[in-house]
C-alpha cells in the first residue's frame, strides 16, 4: 500500500478559496460569471496547492482538452521540424500543447489521424505538408475535414491550397522560377532536376516553377526529372541515376534540401566536384543548408514563421471564407553553385 500523498483535486482549491465547486471551475477555466478578482484569487490558491487540471477529464464532461493537432509528413524532415518549432512556440505563450503525429506522405495514414484527433475531442488541428494529387484519399480527407469544421472544430492547412479552411501557403512556384533564374544567369544550360514523389502538389508547383523560367530558354521536354523520396537517400538515389542518364550536366535542383543535401554527397562521393564540375541547388533553406561543404544554394522559406501563421489561424473563430497567408521567399546563394566550367551544349537562344 502507498503512503504517496494523493494530488490536489478541484474540490481542494474550492475549499481553500472558500468558494463553491462550481465557481472554482469556471474561475479556472476562464468562464463566464465569475469577476476577474475572483478568478485571480482561485488561481493563486490553486498554485499554492499544487493543483494541475484534468483535461481528459475536462473533455468527458463535455467541455474541449486545450490540445492542438499538429499532422506532418515526417517528424525526421528538418523543413517540418522547423514548422513544428514555430507551431509549438505560439501553443506555449497561449497556454495549448501540441499532439504531434506523422503520416510518412500516406494520404490514407493521414486520414487516420485525423479521426484519431477527433475521437480524442482536439478542437484544432493544424495540417502540415503537400496535398496529393489524383487519389481518392485526397477527396476522403476534404470530406472528413468538412465534417469536422461543420461541427464546429477549426482546421489551418500549411501548403495545401485545395482543403476549404484557413491555408498558410509557401510560395512555392515563384521559388521554383528563381532558383531556376539563379542558374541560367550564371550559364547553365544543362540542367537536371531531383523531384520529390510525384503524387505531392508541392513538387507539381515547383517543378511548374522551373518550368515557367526554363521555358524560353531550355526546351523542357530535354530536361531530365527523376523522382524519389523527399530525403538524403532519396536525393543520393535520383542523382546517381539522373547522372548516369545524362553525364554531362552541368547543374542538379533538388525540389528540396534533404534531396539536395544527399545529391550533393553522392556527386562528391563520385569523385566530381561541385560546383567546378557540377553544380547544385536546394529548396527550403532548412538549418544544415548552411553547414554542409560546400554551402548549399537554396531558396529560403520562413517555415518557423509558418508554423507559427498557421497556429494563429486556427485559434481563431472562423471567417465567412478561408483565410490565406502566402509567404515570400528569399534566394540564398552559397558556394554550391557557380558559372559552369565548360561551355553547354544544346541550348537554345532565348
Amino acid at each position: 500500500m502507498s503512503d504517496r500523498p494523493s494530488p490536489p483535486r478541484l474540490i481542494d482549491v474550492a475549499e481553500a478559496a472558500g468558494v463553491s465547486l462550481a465557481t472554482a471551475s469556471r474561475a479556472l477555466n476562464d468562464s463566464t460569471g465569475v469577476s476577474a478578482t475572483l478568478a485571480a484569487h482561485v488561481k493563486a490558491v490553486a498554485a499554492q496547492v499544487g493543483y494541475v487540471p484534468n483535461s481528459h477529464a475536462r473533455a468527458l464532461a463535455g467541455g474541449q482538452a486545450a490540445i492542438v493537432g499538429l499532422i506532418v509528413h515526417d517528424v525526421g524532415d528538418p523543413y517540418f521540424g522547423e514548422i513544428a518549432r514555430g507551431v509549438l512556440r505560439e501553443t506555449e505563450k497561449r497556454g495549448y500543447m501540441a499532439l504531434i503525429s506523422q503520416t510518412q506522405r500516406d494520404p490514407h495514414a493521414e486520414l487516420s489521424r485525423i479521426r484519431s484527433l477527433r475521437a480524442h475531442r482536439v478542437n484544432a488541428i493544424v495540417l502540415a505538408g503537400s496535398g496529393y494529387i489524383g487519389t481518392a484519399a485526397e477527396a476522403d480527407i476534404a470530406a472528413e475535414v468538412r465534417s469536422f469544421t461543420a461541427a464546429g472544430g477549426r482546421v489551418a492547412v500549411i501548403g495545401r491550397h485545395r482543403l476549404p479552411v484557413d491555408a498558410v501557403l509557401p510560395d512555392n512556384v515563384n521559388g521554383g522560377v528563381t532558383i531556376m533564374k539563379h542558374l541560367l544567369g550564371l550559364g547553365h544550360r544543362r540542367i537536371g532536376v531531383v523531384a520529390g514523389p510525384a503524387n505531392l502538389t508541392t513538387v507539381e508547383d515547383r517543378l511548374s516553377g522551373l518550368r515557367a523560367a526554363a521555358s524560353s530558354v531550355l526546351d523542357w521536354s530535354a530536361v531530365p526529372v527523376i523522382h524519389g523520396d523527399f530525403t538524403r537517400e532519396g536525393g543520393a538515389s535520383s542523382a546517381a541515376r539522373l547522372l548516369r542518364r545524362d553525364p554531362g550536366l552541368t547543374a542538379v535542383v533538388a525540389l528540396n534540401d534533404p534531396m539536395a543535401v544527399g545529391a550533393l554527397s553522392w556527386l562528391l562521393n563520385s569523385g566530381r566536384r561541385v560546383p567546378s564540375d557540377v553544380s547544385v541547388a536546394g529548396f527550403d533553406d532548412i538549418p544544415v543548408a548552411a553547414d554542409v561543404h560546400p554551402g548549399l544554394t537554396t531558396v529560403r522559406l520562413p517555415m518557423v514563421a509558418m508554423g507559427a501563421q498557421a497556429l494563429e489561424l486556427v485559434l481563431r473563430p472562423p471567417a465567412s471564407r478561408p483565410r490565406r497567408r502566402r509567404t515570400g521567399h528569399e534566394l540564398v546563394p552559397r558556394a554550391s553553385t557557380a558559372p559552369p566550367r565548360r561551355p553547354a551544349a544544346g541550348a537554345r537562344t532565348p
